[in-house]
């Protein structure tokens, strides 16, 4: 029964929670920006260039036989998975930073423990009345 309590505890603990819970968002998010890049920017970029579809773009390397498909390099799907990744790089760096600004601007600076003893110049606890070090007396 122990380990089904350590488990029960490990899996509850709320940094795995919140990290499943991010995988799974981050999953649904991928999937989004995927289809915003393939069914939203890609049909007008290729229709600007030619009519292009980037998902079907490649180099044959070796030609279908009738015993082997063809060797195709997908480099227009590569494409596509560059913008992907782009994209969703750019939304983590900006949610990352909208974060970072909300945490510090939640954050009250620590008042100072210690100040410079003005004859040695070492660091004193700042109610000091005298330093430890070379036991001048400080105001």
């Amino acid at each position: 029964m122990s380990v089904i309590k350590e488990f029960k505890a490990f899996a509850m603990r709320g940094n795995v929670v919140d990290m499943a819970v991010g995988i799974i968002i981050g999953a649904a998010f991928g999937r989004i920006v995927s289809s915003l890049v393939n069914d939203v920017m890609m049909p007008p970029i290729g229709a600007l260039i030619g009519g292009v579809d980037f998902g079907s773009i490649g180099l044959t390397i070796k030609e279908a036989t009738a015993s082997s498909p063809a060797v195709t390099m997908k480099w227009g799907m590569f494409v596509n998975a560059a913008i992907d990744f782009l994209i969703v790089a750019f939304v983590i760096f900006i949610v990352v930073k909208a974060m970072n600004a909300l945490k510090r601007r939640g954050e009250v600076p620590e008042a100072p423990t210690t100040r410079a003893c003005p004859e040695c110049m070492m660091e004193i606890p700042i109610k000091a009345r005298r330093c430890g070090h070379c036991s001048s007396v400080v105001a």
